[in-house]
C-alpha cells in the first residue's frame, strides 16, 4: 500500500470526475452542433462551465475552457498589443511557474522580474517603483504583470488584491495564476481585481488536460493563441474536450469541503517531524499558506536522498514544482526567498489533498523517523 502526497503536482481523479468523463464520452456529439446529440454535448460543456464559474465566483460567460494551466497563462501573457510596434512591458514575480517566467509572446528583454521577501512574498512597494518607473519612462504605455495566488512549492498565498491596485493605479492589467489555490481558496476574495486567473482541475481531483482563463471583462487585450471555429467565444478555437471539461466540473462542485481537515493534518505533520528532526526548517511558515502544502528542509540532509527513501518505503513526495519532469534540481522559489544552497538541496515538498487519511500522515512519520535517523547516526560518525 502506498501513500500518495503529491497532491500539488496532480491530485488523484475524483470516482465523481471519473463518472463525469465516462458518460461524456459515451456521448456522440459535437458540442458546435446543432443536432439532438450536438445539444447534449453542449448542454454537458455549459453544465461544467456553470461549476467551474461556482468555484472561482464569476458569472460563467467568463470562464474560457483550455487544454490546461500552461495554456491559460500563455494565452493570459499574449495581449494583442504586443502585435503593434509600441513598446510592452510584463512584470512576474521572481517565485511564478516556469509558463509565465517564460513570458508568453513577450520578448525576454520585455519582462521585469519583481523581488519576493524571505517568506516567498511579493514585495508590494518595490512592485509599485517598477511600475512607476516604466509608466514614466515609456510616456504611459501598457504593461502586463502576473501574480500567481499561491505557491506551487511552498503554498505561500500571494496579496493579488492589494497587487491589483498597484497595477490600476497606472492603467496596467493584473493576471494571476490561481492553478494551486482553485478549490482550495476562496479565489474570488483573495484574487479580487485581479483582470485575468488561470485555473486548472487536476489540482484538486479533476483530470490533466483541462483548465480554463477567466476572462474578467469584454474588451481586454486577449490575443487568442489558437483560431480557427470560434469556439469559447474565440478566446481558444477546436473542438472541446467535453470528457475532460466535464470532469473539470464535477470535481469543482466538490473541491471546497475538508480543507479545514486536511490542514490540521498537515499540522500535525510539520509538528511531529520538528520533533524528530532538529533544526528543520519549514518554508513560507509566517505566511499565509494553502492549507495542503508543507515545504520541507534539514540542511545537509539531501532532498533525493529523501524522495528515493520516501519512494521505497511507499511514499510519494517532491523536490518542488514538477513542472521539470524526473529532475531534482534547485529551485529558483527558494532561490528568490535568499535560501542558502546547502538547506535550498534539501527542501521537499509534501502536499496533501482530498484522498488524504491519517494513516497517510502516520506512514510519513514513520519512514521520516527512519531516514533521518540514519541521516543522524552518518553526520554524527563524522
Amino acid at each position: 500500500m502506498r501513500s500518495y502526497l503529491d497532491h500539488n503536482a496532480t491530485s488523484p481523479l475524483r470516482p465523481e470526475a471519473r463518472d463525469a468523463m465516462l458518460a461524456a464520452l459515451a456521448l456522440p456529439g459535437n458540442a458546435s452542433s446543432v443536432h439532438a446529440e450536438g445539444r447534449a454535448a453542449r448542454m454537458m460543456v455549459e453544465d461544467a462551465r456553470e461549476k467551474v464559474a461556482a468555484l472561482a465566483g464569476c458569472p460563467p460567460r467568463q470562464v474560457v475552457f483550455t487544454g490546461g494551466g500552461t495554456e491559460a497563462n500563455v494565452t493570459a501573457l499574449s495581449p494583442d498589443w504586443l502585435t503593434g510596434d509600441g513598446p510592452g512591458r510584463l512584470f512576474v514575480s521572481a517565485i511564478e511557474h516556469a509558463s509565465v517566467i517564460r513570458g508568453g509572446r513577450f520578448a525576454l528583454n520585455e519582462v521585469e522580474t519583481l523581488p519576493v521577501d524571505s517568506n516567498g512574498v511579493i514585495d508590494l512597494d518595490a512592485a509599485r517603483e517598477a511600475f512607476a518607473s516604466w509608466h514614466k519612462i515609456s510616456g504611459g504605455a501598457p504593461f502586463l504583470v502576473s501574480l500567481m495566488l499561491a505557491n506551487n512549492e511552498t503554498g505561500a498565498v500571494q496579496p493579488v488584491a492589494q497587487m491589483a491596485e498597484r497595477v490600476h493605479e497606472f492603467g496596467g492589467l493584473l493576471h494571476s495564476d490561481a492553478v494551486q489555490a482553485l478549490g482550495k481558496l476562496r479565489v474570488e476574495e483573495l484574487a479580487a481585481g485581479a483582470d485575468l486567473i488561470s485555473v486548472s482541475a487536476h489540482k484538486f481531483g479533476g483530470p490533466k488536460g483541462a483548465g480554463a482563463l477567466i476572462v474578467k471583462r469584454e474588451g481586454l487585450p486577449v490575443a487568442a493563441m489558437l483560431r480557427g471555429g470560434g469556439q469559447e467565444r474565440g478566446y481558444r478555437a477546436g473542438t472541446e474536450n467535453i470528457a475532460a471539461i466535464a470532469g473539470f466540473g464535477a470535481a469543482a462542485e466538490l473541491s471546497l469541503a475538508g480543507w479545514d481537515q486536511i490542514e490540521a493534518l498537515r499540522d500535525r505533520l510539520e509538528a511531529q517531524v520538528a520533533e524528530i528532526a532538529s533544526g528543520l526548517t519549514v518554508f513560507s511558515q509566517d505566511a499565509p499558506r494553502l492549507p495542503n502544502t508543507s515545504c520541507l528542509a534539514v540542511a545537509g540532509l539531501a532532498a533525493e536522498t529523501l524522495l528515493i527513501g520516501l519512494d521505497l518505503e511507499g511514499i510519494a513526495v517532491s523536490a518542488g514544482s514538477a513542472c521539470s519532469s524526473g529532475k531534482v534540481a534547485r529551485s529558483h522559489v527558494l532561490d528568490a526567498m535568499g535560501v542558502g544552497p546547502e538547506l535550498g538541496a534539501g527542501a521537499i515538498r509534501v502536499s496533501l489533498g482530498w484522498s488524504t487519511t491519517e494513516n497517510d500522515i502516520e506512514r510519513f512519520i514513520a519512514a521520516w523517523t527512519r531516514l533521518y535517523g540514519k541521516f543522524a547516526e552518518r553526520r554524527q560518525a563524522a
